[in-house]
């Protein structure tokens, strides 16, 4: 018997990893990702795995978002030394995604060791190092889509196109045991429909258990075109109090599509003399590997860029500066209005964006937009809640700036599009929701009853499911 053990992203959004086993299969992680929210260090000190990963076979690894994939250093830190399975465009991001995280955290820990040493405290030790990064992107076996390839004699696996970031994927596992099969799908990330870089979430009709992320469950989003004309009007109305816009964006999906849409305001002149910074080093490294890709990416929506040789970093978005260095980035606060700047993290958990704030946020005639989901506990979270107040470096900061959500460039499918993607499959399995809050989750598993008589499992964190 199969069972699925549920140990991040159950009734959160955050620290996706469900443990997967049985005698044919072994032990096999879908996603073994970190919770988002508060500092590098801390969240690290946080995180202690529920099972030895010595004993783990292997990874299947839905997509590179660091909260699916942020903890795989850390496995191997402590003895995991198997397959990582993914697809190969996220095999490239991960190195990306993996590498700066590392930064980060080894950042976090010099300050607090520097601080512990005065004090006369005892260091803290690392939970992993720059060589279980490069030893875990070693392990990585990229995998094409819609080819079904083996992780054990009993089990087979399938990466169909998820539509949510470059790379990402719903994972379709099938488990021969006693001469019967057995089918499990994990969504991983659903993407948006209306994104318009990314191709629809593939379409699956029959399994015996399904896991679905449920991020936006109890709502839909805007439309494409009413946030396109809500992005207009917020850039339009902040030129002519002559301020600033920041926008924390995520290096991965939402800032190349930012930069797609700000390309098209440009070219219908509808940008006025606006200068673009993209602030990120990551995401400059991350949109060039969109550019290599975007022959797989959905050519209906940005046919301007998969018909020329025209990328997202070349001659798509007039008055693009690419801000690499930390001097470059201070550079940026001499500018004191007509200036997009385009900074990670995208819920304000660290990065530039944070530096940006400090200089900007006290100042009325700039905007904030916040263009994806905030996760509780975020600084992004805090502010979309209205705050007036907020505390960065030690210090506290009046929020003056005016603070605007845009809620068609989420990656995430909307509620509607959930159901759709649910009620596809023929058979009627046995459907959980996971990755979502619980109050989103429980919106959703009632539309599910109402009009479907679904019965979803809603599973808290540590709960198990035979199947």
């Amino acid at each position: 018997m199969a069972t699925i053990k549920f140990l991040g992203a159950a009734q959160e959004v955050t620290g996706s990893c469900h443990l997967l086993e049985s005698p044919g299969t072994g032990k096999i992680l879908l996603d073994c990702g970190m919770h988002q929210g508060g500092k590098a260090i801390e969240r690290q000190e946080k995180e202690q795995f529920a099972f030895e990963p010595r004993e783990i076979d292997a990874v299947v690894l839905s997509h590179a978002h660091l909260d699916h994939s942020g903890l795989l250093p850390k496995l191997v830190h402590e003895g995991f030394d198997g397959p990582i399975y993914c697809t190969k465009a996220t095999s490239e991001l991960l190195g990306i995604m993996l590498r700066d995280s590392y930064g980060l955290y080894k950042r976090d820990l010099e300050r607090k060791n520097l601080r512990n040493k005065r004090r006369g405290d005892k260091p803290v030790k690392a939970s992993y190092t720059e060589k279980d990064v490069t030893r875990a992107l070693s392990l990585c076996e990229p995998k094409p889509y819609e080819q079904a390839f083996p992780i054990s004699e009993q089990t087979r696996v399938t990466f169909h196109d998820a539509g949510h970031i470059l790379g990402s994927a719903i994972v379709e596992i099938s488990i021969n045991e006693q001469h019967k099969t057995r089918s499990l799908v994990f969504s991983g990330d659903l993407g948006n429909r209306n994104a318009v870089l990314m191709n629809d979430p593939a379409v699956i009709t029959k399994a015996d258990v399904v896991m679905m992320e449920g991020t936006y469950g109890d709502r839909d989003h805007r439309s494409m075109e009413r946030t396109i004309d809500q992005f207009d009007e917020i850039l339009k109305a902040t030129w002519q109090r002559g301020g600033n816009v920041m926008i924390p964006a995520f290096a991965v999906g939402r800032t190349q599509e930012i930069l797609y849409y700000l390309g098209r305001l440009a070219h219908e002149g509808k940008l006025d003399n606006w200068q673009v910074v993209l602030d990120s080093p990551m995401a400059i490294e991350v949109t060039r590997i969109y550019d290599r890709w975007l022959h797989t990416l959905d050519c209906q929506g940005a046919k301007k860029l998969c018909d020329t040789d025209i990328t997202l970093l070349k001659d798509f978005l007039p008055r693009l500066h690419l801000s690499v260095t930390p001097q470059e980035s201070m550079a940026i606060n001499m500018i004191s209005k007509g200036v997009i700047i385009i900074a990670g993290s995208g819920m304000c958990t660290g990065g530039r964006i944070r530096h940006h704030f400090k200089h900007r946020i006290w100042n009325r005639r700039n905007t904030i937009i916040f263009t994806g989901f905030q996760a509780r506990g975020t600084l992004g979270r805090v502010l979309v809640d209205g705050s007036k107040y907020i505390k960065m470096f030690g210090d506290d900061y009046v929020v003056k700036a005016s603070i605007e959500t845009l809620g068609g460039f989420s990656a995430h499918a909307g509620q509607t599009e959930l159901v759709e993607w649910v009620t596809q499959f023929k058979n009627k399995p046995r459907v959980v929701l996971v990755h979502g809050e619980a109050d989103a989750l429980e919106v959703l598993s009632n539309r599910l009853w109402n009009e479907h008589e679904i019965s979803p499992m809603i599973p808290a964190r540590g709960q198990t499911l035979a199947f």
